[in-house]
């Protein structure tokens, strides 16, 4: 009887040591105000972890995460910046860990955005000024292999979805979209000048809106640059402002007439480097252009997005009569 007695006993223990263990582990918990981060290094052990995690009140008590551990010996904890917003379970933390489910920002670059554009992006997310992101990007270093005259890293700074930390800094940001054009650059096995090429796609992502129209303006540019005609491209004069620091979100005649080499209503042949980051539908394009003799072309009047392509001067001006009549209904 006696041994019963005992036995019933340390059944009772267990039963209340494993009801501890999950009110513990169960019971969401939340010792901080708002969200939180935690970092954990690689190579940090369990013991490091628990204890960062209860000092940034993620879990209530470090003794229960370690004991977790040991009933899941074989799961890796991985390294990482992990983001908590809400009360969790010590369960749920650690299953978290366990997943990798670290904290990322997706930086979404569409095509055709310029330096400009993405540091006004990176500055609305948090990650960084927009003067340390320029910064790093007027300097081509990271391109200069490739693209011996690029004044900056304009044009490589690949369109895409990125994940980025809170610690990636700018410099860290310009070497992964440049690395992500190589490889984009690679999968063309284009064999010409990279600098002419992204600068001609970079003027076609502009003046492109519609995906079907890209070749047609890449004709137009090509033939022009053929007979020495200015290749007139409105976008070039606004890059020109920005660079000056003085773009008013139009075009004014002031700018048709700047002098600047980028502007391409005074300086015939392309500007001296890319005024945007071109995707790779404009890349094909530059490099593929239609067999058109097209030297002119309008936004269609029908407000498509579409362009109407033009032999001729006479013919170009009826379509431009044509889209200025429909552009004022």
């Amino acid at each position: 009887m006696k041994s019963l007695r005992i036995l019933a006993v340390l059944i009772l223990l267990a039963g209340g040591a494993a009801g501890a263990l999950y009110y513990f582990a169960v019971r969401p918990f939340a010792g901080f105000q708002d969200e939180t981060f935690v970092e954990i290094p690689r190579g940090a052990s369990t013991r490091s972890i628990a204890g960062m995690l209860a000092k940034a009140g993620v879990i209530e008590d470090s003794k229960v995460f370690l004991l977790m551990r040991a009933l899941r010996p074989s799961t890796k904890l991985q390294a990482g910046e992990y983001r908590f917003v809400g009360p969790a379970s010590t369960l749920d933390v650690y299953d978290r860990i366990a997943r990798g489910d670290v904290f990322y920002f997706e930086l979404a670059i569409p095509e055709g955005l310029n330096m400009f554009d993405i540091a006004s992006v990176v500055e609305k997310m948090g990650l960084m000024s927009p003067s340390e992101f320029l910064t790093a990007a007027r300097d081509p270093s990271l391109i200069r292999d490739l693209d011996k005259t690029a004044p900056t890293l304009e044009g490589y700074l690949f369109p895409d979805t990125y994940r980025v930390t809170r610690h990636t800094s700018a410099a860290e940001l310009c070497r992964i979209l440049t690395h992500r054009f190589r490889s984009e650059w690679k999968r063309l096995g284009a064999s010409v000048d990279p600098h002419q090429t992204v600068t001609l796609a970079s003027l076609i992502e502009k003046e492109a809106a519609v995906p079907a129209d890209r070749p047609l303006v890449s004709a137009v540019f090509h033939n022009r640059l053929k007979i020495g005609m200015k290749l007139d491209c409105d976008p070039t004069t606004v890059y020109a402002a920005l660079l000056q620091g003085r773009y008013r979100g139009t075009i004014y005649q002031s700018d048709l007439a700047s002098t600047s080499p980028y502007n391409t209503y005074q300086h015939p042949g392309l500007p001296p480097g890319p005024i945007a980051n071109p995707g790779i539908a404009s890349l094909k394009a530059a490099l593929n252009p239609a067999a058109a003799d097209y030297l002119y072309f309008v936004a269609s009047p029908d407000r498509s997005g579409r362009h109407v392509f033009s032999k001729d001067l006479a013919s170009h001006e009826v379509a431009v009569t044509r889209y200025r009549r429909g552009a004022s209904k």
